[in-house]
């Protein structure tokens, strides 16, 4: 059964607040009009004005007199019309034959209404206000997690995981393109969920729990989705995040009642999004941790403890930081299985992009593949952004088809920034170019680095010119000898505008900080230093605040650290010294490429080929 639709809290609450001001706004008003002091005549100066004929007019209400005056008191040019009057305690037997002297008409009146309307302007507002406070209270009690007792004060406790009925979940494994080694792990455990006798009968048991591994946008969610959606049961998905409130113990009554729900309505499955933000080891950080999360993090762990056999709730959960979660939540019989969704290959790109351009028309269907081929590195999400942004040039350009051009646009877009207006002087543009030329004369000519595919002078993201480079194919391993090139193209833009301008600019910083970042792996992390050897002398590049301890022991002594940074300088300077060689003996090459450059302001890989005319040898030349 379809959930029901429930109430919009939020215009209830609009609603409310618009009408409670209304009624302000009219109190106020009438306050004002009722509340209104005229001008105080003294008594002597009332009997003066009644005198000189100025008042014809008047109301007496208990020991008040009030009226108006025919013109402004005399001496003033601003004075009210209206007066008022306090009438002494002492009987003044002159007052009422002077009234009838000069006929002024006399009005008195009752003082029942007075007090009436007292009592209701002081009374009505506050009643507004207080039903206006208990109809906010019983809202926030609702948008807290509902009422009733099994809610606890406010409803925090209720758990705020979103159920999904069978019948609103329209996705399968087919639609999730890729991630085959995956889909075939959880389609044993739909098939458990759906024909659970099968596998108890000889003994197997339902794994307790599933975890998600992988980068961001590699479809962890849409994974968990597709498992519900494939086995056709309750399917409740809540963030980690939602389990932490600011009182101690309310994660802990969610995940109790979370689970309370979930076993309710087995066979089902509980989706627990960034885990990590619940996950974390316990006992870290500044004060030796946080107490809600570290007692919502042991709720879980008693919840998928106290599983019975025959209770089919499977437990999946996602992160993008399986470094931080604490090791008791990992052990078999919590977490069983661990699946790592890696960045897909070409093929999976491939059909990635088939499964999101579905609805979008093309102007060639076999331009998928050279999409897929020139996107290595992607994840499925980038991959469906690059399709939306293709549509939405076409769509702007008024075409009812997306061509390749708009994809190459889209990829440019998303990988290397929007292009910016900005208006660059001659001088600057012209060290732009050699910069980037140096770049593109060190990449195009070293024998091992990646194909050079594009480069420019337009300001993109964050970065004055762009040198793009893209691999042949995936690629999970790197040598020694191409790690180095890679140092040495990331120095080739400030080498070469030392050599044509004879000083540096600020425009390698990022530059050398990944150079340096680079040749700091290989030396500690990867053994490619024949001074340190075969050795690993990892250094943690984490924020310290992540999920682990802030003082990290550190395996090896300051006289060893003092030797990595050397090898560091080292090779990085083996990298320049080979870079600045390359670019002196192809100078005309790189004042040749640099002129294209500010020429055409963008030259893609067929215009950088011809122009250098390289060696029938070098790999970039295919």
């Amino acid at each position: 059964m379809a959930d029901a639709p429930k109430t919009n809290d939020s215009d209830q609450y609009q609603r409310a607040t618009r009408l409670t001001f209304l009624f302000l706004v009219i109190y106020l008003i009438v306050q004002h009009f009722y509340a209104v002091q005229p001008q105080k005549l003294s008594y002597t100066a009332f009997k003066e004005q009644v005198a000189t004929g100025q008042i014809k007019k008047i109301s007496i209400k208990n020991e008040t007199i009030s009226g108006e005056l025919l013109s402004p008191a005399a001496g003033t040019t601003d004075q009210p019309a209206t007066f008022k009057v306090i009438i002494p305690p002492v009987d003044d037997t002159d007052l009422m034959p002077l009234l009838e002297e000069y006929e002024v008409e006399i009005e008195a009146e009752p003082t029942e209404m007075s007090v009436v309307m007292q009592v209701l302007l002081g009374i009505v507002p506050w009643l507004l206000l207080l039903a206006f406070f208990v109809y906010s209270s019983r809202l926030m009690q609702k948008r807290l997690g509902g009422g009733g007792a099994s809610g606890g004060m406010f409803g925090f406790s209720r758990s705020k995981a979103r159920r999904h009925a069978q019948e609103t979940i329209h996705i399968g494994f087919d639609d999730v393109a890729g991630l085959d080694h995956a889909k075939q792990d959880l389609r044993e455990i739909v098939d458990f969920l759906k024909n659970p006798d099968k596998y108890r009968s000889i003994g197997a048991k339902l794994p307790r729990g599933l975890l998600l591994m992988g980068a961001p946008g590699t479809g962890k969610t849409l994974l968990a989705k597709a498992t519900a959606g494939e086995a056709g049961v309750p399917f409740f998905s809540i963030s980690g995040s939602e389990f932490i409130e600011m009182f101690v113990g309310v994660g802990a009554s969610r995940v109790r009642d979370m689970f309370e729900q979930a076993r309710k309505e087995a066979p089902s499955i509980i989706f627990i999004d960034e885990i990590d933000s619940v996950g974390r080891v316990r006992g870290t950080g500044m004060g030796g941790g946080n107490d809600e999360q570290e007692q919502t993090l042991n709720q879980i762990l008693a919840e998928m403890d106290g599983f019975e056999e025959d209770e089919a709730v499977l437990v999946l959960a996602a992160t993008n930081r399986p470094d931080v979660l604490d090791p008791a939540l990992l052990r078999p019989g919590r977490f069983d299985r661990k699946l790592v969704l890696e960045l897909p290959e070409m093929a999976a790109r491939q059909t990635i992009l088939e499964v999101h351009t579905r609805k979008v028309p093309l102007t060639d269907e076999h331009c998928l593949k050279d999409i897929a081929a020139r996107t290595v590195g992607m994840s499925g999400a980038d991959l469906e952004n690059l399709v939306n942004e293709a549509a939405l040039r076409a769509a702007r350009d008024n075409r009812e088809r997306v061509s390749p051009e708009d994809f190459e646009y889209a990829r440019d877009r998303v990988v290397l920034g929007s292009e910016r207006e900005e208006v660059l002087g001659e001088e600057e543009k012209a060290r732009i170019a050699y910069h980037e030329a140096g770049h593109g004369i060190t990449a195009f000519r070293m024998k091992h680095s990646d194909r050079l595919r594009k480069i420019s002078v337009i300001p993109r993201g964050r970065a004055l010119g762009i040198t793009e480079q893209m691999p042949e194919e995936d690629r999970h391993n790197f040598t020694q000898e191409y790690l180095e090139e890679k140092i040495s193209i990331m120095l080739g833009g400030r080498l070469a505008e030392q050599l044509i301008y004879g000083d540096v600019s600020t425009g390698a910083a990022d530059d050398l900080k990944q150079a340096t970042l680079l040749a700091r792996r290989m030396v500690s992390q990867w053994g490619m230093s024949e001074a340190l050897g075969s050795v690993s002398f990892p250094q943690s590049e984490e924020h310290p605040f992540l999920g682990r301890d802030i003082a990290q022991p550190r395996n090896f002594s300051e006289d060893t650290l003092k030797r990595i940074d050397r090898e560091v300088v080292a090779l990085v300077k083996k990298c320049e010294a080979v870079t600045a060689t390359l670019l002196q003996e192809n100078l005309s090459d790189l004042k040749q490429l640099a002129q294209a450059l500010l020429e055409h302001e963008t030259l893609v890989e067929e215009d950088i080929v011809r122009l250098l005319a390289p060696p029938a040898l070098n790999d970039n030349s295919k």
